[in-house]
């Protein structure tokens, strides 16, 4: 069914994360395929750099890189089925790059139920699901 499952992940919203994470491990093993999470660092505005600690990029960057080897590790599926990877820039642009670096055939993200916001200025799911290249599953968990 699927060889490739990409998982853009807000390391910040853990319950949006799970709802997609759970999805994407059950299709992972259910088609034999790799998983790939991934998380967007948003740039730090020039305005605000000195605001922030010197090595503050650095340091979140660590953070994040423990945070998604944790959770890899976490899953129920042989090592070298799942891989992570940290991109810089805006989120929907760097999920679709990633997708087609890696070749995924399937991008599972998770959403919030829409709101006023959304529908007059889209979410990063309807970005997504928009341009991609590929299969898209949105996954809404209970309560979001």
């Amino acid at each position: 069914m699927f060889t490739k499952i990409l998982v853009p992940l807000d390391l910040n919203d853990s319950k949006l994360a799970k709802a997609a994470l759970d999805k994407a491990v059950a299709l992972a093993k259910a088609s034999n395929a790799e998983l790939r999470l991934l998380y967007v660092m948003p740039v730090v505005p020039s305005t605000y750099l000195e605001y922030v600690p010197v090595n503050f990029e650095a340091g979140e960057k660590t953070r994040v890189e423990q945070e998604l080897e944790s959770l890899a590790a976490s899953f129920d599926m042989p090592k070298e089925k799942v891989s992570t990877v940290i991109r810089n820039g805006g989120v929907y642009h760097e999920v679709l790059a990633e997708a087609d670096a890696c070749h995924a055939d399937l991008i599972v993200t998770g959403s919030h139920w829409p709101t006023l916001a959304t529908y007059l200025i889209g979410s990063h799911a309807t970005s997504i699901a928009r341009h991609a290249h590929c299969s898209v599953l949105v996954v809404r968990g209970e309560g979001l």
